[in-house]
Parts: C-alpha cells; sequence; structure tokens
C-alpha cells in the first residue's frame, strides 16, 4: 500500500486508493483558482496518478492526490464530495483537443526561440573571437539588476534583466577606479562615473553578492568584472549578451574619425562614409544582411560617430569600399 502523509494536516492517505474518475471536475484550493478535469486516471507503481486539463486555459495538469472538499486543509486540489461535478465525455474530448494543439505550438514556439536565440549565439561568438584582446584577462560588465523581493515571505532575491559589455581588462584585480573609468560609455551607468564611496560595495564572502560598483546588487544597474579563466567558455557564457549589437558599448579606439567626413555613396537606405585614413563606415538598415557583412570582414560598432552624432554602424577597410557598393545595390534591387 501506497501512503502520503500530510504534516500539517496530520492525515496519512493512500495514493492506491482513487478519489475521484475521468471527467470529474476539480478545483485548486482558494477562490477563482483554477478549475480541471480529470481526462485520465493512471495507476502507477507509486499509487494513481490524475492527468488534468485547466478548462479555461487548456493547460495539462497532474496530480498524485485529490482531496475531498469538506476536509479542505491547506494548498491543494479538491473535488466536491457532496455535489460532485462531471463534464460530458463530448467536452472533455474538445478541451484534449485544444490542450494538444496549444501544446504542440508551445513546442513549435520554443524550438523556433531555441533556433532564433542560437542565430544570435554565433554571431556573438564571431564578434568575442574578434574582438576580445589576447592579452585580455577580464570583461567589463554592467548587469541591470530587478529586485524580485517577496515581502510576504521575506524572500530576497534578484534577476539580471540586461548585461551589457562596457570594455576589456588587461589584470584580474577588482578596481572601482576601472569601473568608473568605463561607466561613461552607457549612459544607464554614467552616474557611476562620479566617485561615491557608497556605491563601492566589497562582498567577497561567503554569501556576498561579490566586488561590484553600483547603489544596490537588488537593483538598478551595477558594473562588476568576469574574469576570463578560459577563453572559450567566456565567449561561451557571453555569446548571446554579445550577438545583440544593443549590449555592446565600447570606446572606439581602432578607428579614428577624420573630419569633415565625405559622403561615398548614399543610396537613400545605405550610406558609406570615409572614417579615416584606412576605413570606411557604413550607416543604414544593415540587419538583413548583418551575415554577408561579417562574412566581408566588416567589424559592428554601436557606437560610431556620424554627423556629429552617435551611430551604429559597420567599419570595413578602405579596400572594401567597391565590393561593398556593388553589394548594396544588389540589394537595394
Amino acid at each position: 500500500m501506497a501512503k502520503q502523509y500530510l504534516l500539517f494536516a496530520k492525515k496519512e492517505i493512500d495514493t492506491n486508493k482513487q478519489s475521484v474518475s475521468v471527467n470529474q471536475v476539480v478545483q485548486m484550493e482558494g477562490y477563482n483558482y483554477p478549475k480541471y478535469v480529470v481526462y485520465k486516471v493512471e495507476k502507477t507503481d507509486w499509487g494513481i496518478n490524475y492527468h488534468l486539463i485547466d478548462i479555461n486555459t487548456h493547460v495539462f495538469n497532474s496530480s498524485t492526490h485529490i482531496r475531498p472538499l469538506s476536509e479542505k486543509f491547506g494548498i491543494g486540489i479538491y473535488y466536491d464530495d457532496k455535489a460532485p461535478q462531471y463534464m460530458t465525455e463530448n467536452e472533455v474530448a474538445e478541451l484534449l483537443a485544444k490542450a494538444l494543439v496549444k501544446q504542440k505550438m508551445e513546442q513549435y514556439k520554443a524550438e523556433e526561440e531555441k533556433i532564433e536565440r542560437e542565430k544570435v549565439r554565433a554571431v556573438g561568438r564571431e564578434w568575442l573571437k574578434e574582438s576580445i584582446p589576447q592579452d585580455a584577462k577580464a570583461i567589463i560588465v554592467a548587469r541591470l539588476k530587478q529586485d524580485d523581493l517577496d515581502s510576504q515571505t521575506d524572500y530576497f532575491a534578484s534577476s539580471v534583466q540586461r548585461t551589457i559589455i562596457l570594455g576589456f581588462s588587461k589584470h584580474k584585480r577588482d578596481l572601482f577606479s576601472e569601473m568608473r573609468k568605463y561607466a561613461n560609455n552607457f549612459e544607464g551607468t554614467a552616474y557611476l562615473a562620479e566617485y561615491n564611496e557608497d556605491y563601492e560595495h566589497r562582498e567577497k564572502y561567503s554569501m556576498g553578492n561579490g566586488y561590484y560598483l553600483g547603489k544596490s546588487s537588488y537593483s538598478g544597474w551595477i558594473i562588476e568584472k568576469s574574469i576570463i579563466y578560459d577563453r572559450d567558455n567566456t565567449i561561451e557564457n557571453f555569446a548571446y549578451v554579445a550577438g545583440n549589437h544593443e549590449n555592446i558599448y565600447l570606446k572606439l579606439d581602432a578607428c579614428k574619425e577624420v573630419a569633415p567626413q565625405t559622403e561615398l555613396f548614399d543610396n537613400g537606405e545605405f550610406e558609406i562614409v570615409d572614417y579615416s585614413q584606412k576605413a570606411i563606415a557604413l550607416f543604414g538598415d544593415t540587419k538583413p544582411i548583418k551575415e554577408l557583412l561579417m562574412a566581408m570582414g566588416g567589424k559592428f560598432n554601436p557606437r560610431l560617430t556620424h554627423n556629429n552624432e552617435k551611430k551604429a554602424g559597420w567599419i570595413f577597410q578602405q579596400s572594401k569600399r567597391e565590393e561593398l557598393e556593388t553589394i548594396i545595390n544588389l540589394k537595394s534591387e
């Protein structure tokens, strides 16, 4: 006999004893909680498993025991033992069909999202391989934290809503002066560039939140250093972040602009300008052709300067100009 003991209810339940039948309506504890219909009862080595469908949302669920409402105690799934409710076989069959369609659609959506995430990660991997200096020992990152405090249970936690790459460091030492230097790269962290002792947090101890610059580890932006112990692992860990160009805020070091910029090409959709003696820059809606631009050796930078404004664009060698113009003309036709 399989039994389960409910500690707070001080009651032992025989899980081999069937309490409800197929097509019977049951409900979670509480007002306006989900209602389910039992569409299958399965006997297992550990007792009976009730397979359920949410009547309103058409989501599958299951439970190993369903208790009578007359013995209600605590959170759980109950059935009305005084006035039991049932649905017809046709109604349950219709719900089951809807639930299967919804499950299939969610699986398809999850697979599509997985494929899309991998595409983003592939772009990020290539960018990181090209952009992380060989002598880099760490990545300076900014993280946007969200407070997930549950005041009802005194549960303290936070989650990362966004991660931004601010720069690279040639050493592993935690220096707030270094973090403040990179804070100006992004407007969300610019206020951290000014010295404020209250923003310096040294919590490298058990259950601590590490070494970070910011108002709080639970909400708002913080800046911290992510050590590169293994280059390949670091690239994999930051691939999705780097695959979204809006998460990259590096100062322009490799290419210095020349003034004034000379317009080389403008077809209303794309612009190519001289950016330095050895480089040209491409501006426009390049997302549909970004993989082609990468294959040509282009380097994306979200913080280029164009017409005295910060603007996202691609940097190429001057020798790529003719090839780039040809491709853009073909894509614009």
